[in-house]
């Protein structure tokens, strides 16, 4: 079974990447940004050569809080995930039989099972039950490929309203009850993390954020290593570290990282002005040519040895990479150790090219799960 092929946004830039120009004006309105080198300038924001810094803290005001108050934010977070996954890592094997076995319908399988290992520490069972509904609508129809698709514009403001609605009162229920030690999820670690002064729907805001990079950020990296993995029998002995790195440099899940110029510069050069917009396209830069032998085949075996650092940036770079990689590593590692070592994976699909959005989302697929341990019969 082939694999997919670029669609729409990202057919187009991977088409007029020539192989010989790192930056160049694209046909989408963006300066695209392909090497490696100028790709980790941008995002390190080196020589102050961009304007914004951060995508996870992005709201719609601006950049939310300061430095301090981000990384506060995210170690806290981390270490409750961390910790979290460590105390229930033993549940996994069961979540994966209840949840995607025998049959299974992805990217949105691998959503859910994410969503329901994570449930307690995104929303602490003691929530109330108003808001965990508002959660798992906000996954249906914001976080699954291609949900937002199937409401129309009326559905979706309403849904917004509401949900924004139901999280600014949590977020104001917590202010007033004071600290949570130890916070006993997510929310509580954005609330007691920011300024007294902080604007509740800026919080609101920032805890989708990690809503959207654990069940669907991580989700979607999930479901690309079992397809990659699933149509490449070959790489199933491989170590769970390769495939998950793997998959995250053939089909990145951030693909995409905008910036502004915070001046009129040279970049690869290629002239650019505060006026333009600077797209790093890490799905490229994880396949320049310069860097990457066999770029666009799927070869874990190349991560037993010496891989060009500089030319992967999956979680982005800089004082601004994303605070959860690790935990989110750990958990993709986990759960693919466990799917290629008990399970016997195949896979269909219909041919169709990655879902484009915020993140680069797989083809759907059907995956048959079969116990490694069970012979046809039952015998």
């Amino acid at each position: 079974m082939s694999l997919p092929s670029p669609t729409g946004h990202l057919a187009l830039l991977a088409a007029e990447f020539d192989r010989g120009h790192d930056v160049w004006r694209s046909r989408t309105g963006s300066v695209c940004v392909a090497g490696p080198d100028q790709a980790r300038a941008v995002m390190g924001n080196r020589d102050a050569l961009v304007a914004d810094t951060s995508d996870f803290y992005r709201t719609r005001r601006g950049v939310f809080g300061d430095r301090t108050e981000q990384t506060g934010i995210g170690r806290a977070a981390r270490l409750l995930i961390k910790r979290h996954l460590s105390d229930h890592r033993g549940e996994l094997a069961g979540l994966v039989a209840d949840r995607l076995a025998p049959t299974s319908d992805w990217p949105d399988a691998a959503n859910l099972l994410v969503l329901h290992h994570l449930r307690d520490v995104l929303l602490h069972p003691g929530a109330p039950p108003s808001v965990h509904a508002v959660l798992d609508e906000i996954v249906r129809r914001g976080v699954l490929a291609g949900a937002r698709d199937r409401h129309g514009a009326p559905s979706r403001f309403l849904f917004r309203r509401r949900a924004h609605t139901a999280l600014h009162r949590e977020v104001l229920a917590r202010r007033q009850r004071g600290r949570a030690e130890p916070p006993r999820d997510v929310l509580d670690v954005v609330v007691t993390g920011a300024a007294p002064e902080a604007y509740v729907p800026d919080l609101a805001e920032v805890y989708l954020s990690f809503l959207f990079a654990t069940v669907g950020s991580i989700g979607f990296a999930l479901a690309w290593a079992v397809l990659l993995t699933a149509t490449h029998p070959g790489s199933r002995s491989a170590h769970p570290s390769w495939i998950v790195r793997e998959a995250l440099r053939l089909w990145p899940v951030a693909w995409l990282f905008a910036r502004t110029p915070s001046r009129a510069q040279l970049l690869g050069g290629t002239e650019v002005t505060g006026s333009d917009r600077l797209a790093v396209c890490t799905y490229l830069v994880h396949r320049h040519p310069a860097y990457w032998e066999r770029p666009d085949e799927f070869l874990p075996t190349r991560w037993s040895g010496s891989v060009p650092d500089e030319a992967y940036l999956p979680f982005g770079h800089g004082p601004h990479t994303c605070a959860g990689a690790t935990v989110a590593l750990r958990l993709l590692e986990d759960l693919v150790e466990l799917l290629t070592r008990d399970w016997q994976l195949s896979v269909t699909h219909d041919g169709d090219g990655p879902q484009l959005g915020p993140a680069l989302a797989p083809p759907r697929f059907t995956a048959l799960l079969s116990r490694r341990d069970v012979r046809p019969g039952g015998r």
